[in-house]
């Protein structure tokens, strides 16, 4: 560990100097060292990167090793202040706005102590700690070790991560009482009475064939120690704590800008999530103006189908009837399944380049279904792993089928898998092109990928595309209730009934948005914002080029830098526009 200190300390110093030339091969040796910084205090990051140097262990979050990490990150978007546009090329410009913007993440969580509340409504560290039989290789006697080693270390891990919490209490920085309730439930799931019925025991049920059987013996008996002393332990105490704790006394205000230093702390959520400038007020009223927009095409709907009622009559007529649900985990799963491979097929007609990298449809783990999201994407951890479509089979009663096509297209394709898998095989671009995400392009990217159903007809009924309008809507619905319940004191019962009110979303998946969008302020302001920029590019794109437009083109030049800041995604588009002008 010493060791990865004084690297630490040494780029520290490398960075803080300045640098002798100013061009693009001393910006890329400055980013690269950022990165192996970064590798080098993120041992999961590593893992998944294929780096097994820190394979035995867990992120430092000390308050020591916090501190550190945040004046490198400091001194390194020092060292890049002294970059210009007019130094460098337009690739070498687009890679120093992505790792300021990364720089400045890292900078604002640490300046908004995001480590003293390490959960949201769905989510926690403690999910996250259940992805190391997926994140580790196990190819040899010592990856195992190493292995058996991280989860030695997890009952401390857990025991930092409950001191920051119990920090959190004291401060009445906490997630609200009301987005809480069951979380305990996604705890207790990893709490089994023996070790091998724990996820963490997979891997010493699948030993290479040229482990020895006293190899495979040895390496059971550690895993199943380690499983027993640490991690269980870890687990039930973290139970507890939030169950006799931080539950009973988490605040019970929603509003971000009522937790300390709030107002700034949501403007600057807000700024990171969108890459824009709008205000909270702003993107409030662009939510309402497109909630007045998207009503009105749904209108047309039901009047298309002759429907005896209002639109709110005919929404509750989709929550209910049973023709709309699917009747087993294993049928939604299947229908899922099915609309992705027509989408497969269309995909040569809208996309030059395909990603080589596979996907599947999964259910959400059963673990943390309850309060999840309807459905994710989940991009793999290695080049040897393929990504999955997560489907939520709980509740089936509240997962329309006349939903399933817009969240299939968003999540798998030409959603979020095509997108994160190309910008992976983008192999000439620095490392901080290739993973950092940023939400308003990729969910943007997401909502965009829904629109492209109709063209691709994936939208066989009317009932199918007033579920894409619905899911529209609902992204719309964000920019409302996120802006309303942080910054102008809407309660969350309000929010649930503007939810209700405008979109066929069940009951269920509206109390579990709302819950989300107050645990994970701004997040839900990424998705509308960038579909409506990328619609916008897109048709100026069709008016300036007339019948020399390519649909395939505009999305090779959408997609060809990565995920990037919507302004420079602007930029790069206008320049591909004046570019097929001169061709």
């Amino acid at each position: 560990m010493y060791r990865y200190l004084l690297a630490a300390l040494l780029l520290i110093c490398s960075a803080s100097s300045p640098a002798k030339v100013l061009n693009d091969e001393s910006l890329y040796q400055l980013l690269d060292d950022i990165w192996q910084y970064e590798l080098s205090v993120s041992p999961l990051l590593a893992s998944r990167q294929g780096d097994n140097t820190l394979a035995h262990a867990l992120p430092d979050i000390s308050p020591e090793a916090l501190k550190a990490k945040n004046e490198q990150w400091r001194a390194f978007q020092k060292a890049l202040s002294q970059y210009k546009k007019e130094d460098i090329s337009t690739d070498g410009y687009i890679a120093l706005l992505m790792q300021q913007y990364r720089l400045a993440n890292y900078v604002d969580e640490y300046t908004y102590r995001s480590h003293l509340v390490p959960i949201n409504s769905e989510y926690g560290f403690h999910g996250a700690m259940a992805s190391l039989p997926n994140v580790s290789t196990f190819k040899r006697v010592e990856d195992y070790q190493a292995y058996i080693s991280r989860l030695n270390a997890l009952h401390d891990y857990f025991d930092q991560q409950i001191t920051y919490m119990k920090q959190a209490l004291k401060e009445g920085y906490t997630q609200p009482k009301v987005v809480l309730e069951g979380f305990e439930n996604s705890v207790a799931s990893y709490i089994v009475e023996n070790a091998e019925d724990s996820g963490f025991y997979s891997p010493f049920t699948r030993f290479p064939e040229y482990f020895t059987a006293e190899q495979k013996s040895a390496l059971i008996e550690q895993g199943k120690a380690a499983i027993n002393t640490s991690v269980l332990p870890a687990y039930q105490a973290f139970y507890d704590f939030m169950v006799n704790e931080y539950i009973p006394n988490a605040r019970e205000d929603i509003a971000a800008n009522n937790w300390p230093d709030g107002v700034a702390y949501y403007a600057n959520r807000a700024k990171h999530y969108t890459t824009t400038d709008m205000t909270p007020q702003e993107i409030h009223d662009l939510g309402l103006s497109e909630v007045k927009r998207i009503r009105a095409q749904m209108q047309q709907i039901v009047d298309e189908l002759d429907f005896d009622g209002t639109i709110n009559d005919f929404i509750t007529f989709l929550r209910k009837d049973p023709q709309f649900y699917a009747t087993s985990a294993e049928d939604l799963l299947k229908e899922a399944s099915f609309i992705a491979k027509k989408m497969d097929a269309k995909l040569p007609s809208l996309f030059e380049y395909l990603p080589r990298t596979p996907y599947g449809v999964a259910p959400v783990p059963d673990a943390i279904a309850p309060k999840y999201t309807t459905g994710r994407y989940i991009h793999p951890s290695r080049d040897d792993q393929p990504g999955y479509y997560w489907v939520n089979t709980y509740a089936l009663d509240k997962r329309p089928l006349y939903a399933l096509p817009a969240l299939t297209l968003h999540e798998a394709v030409p959603g979020h898998h095509l997108q994160i898998s190309l910008a992976a095989e983008l192999e000439d671009l620095p490392m901080v092109r290739r993973n950092t995400y940023i939400s308003a392009f990729g969910e943007g990217w997401g909502l965009y990928s829904e629109f492209l159903g109709i063209e691709a007809g994936i939208y066989e009924t009317p009932y199918d595309n007033f579920g894409r309008l619905s899911y529209e809507m609902w992204r719309a619905c964000r920019l409302v209730v996120d802006t309303g319940m942080h910054t102008m004191g809407w309660s969350r019962q309000q929010a649930v009934n503007y939810m209700m009110e405008n979109t066929a979303l069940s009951e269920h998946n509206v109390n579990t948005e709302i819950d989300r969008y107050i645990s994970w302020p701004a997040q839900a302001l990424s998705y509308k914002i960038g579909e409506i920029k990328i619609k916008a590019l897109r048709e100026k794109a069709e008016s300036e080029l007339g019948e020399r437009f390519d649909v395939r083109k505009f999305h090779r030049a959408v997609l060809e830098n990565g995920s990037v800041p919507l302004f420079i995604l602007e930029q790069h588009i206008d320049a591909f526009i004046e570019e097929q002008k001169a061709k």
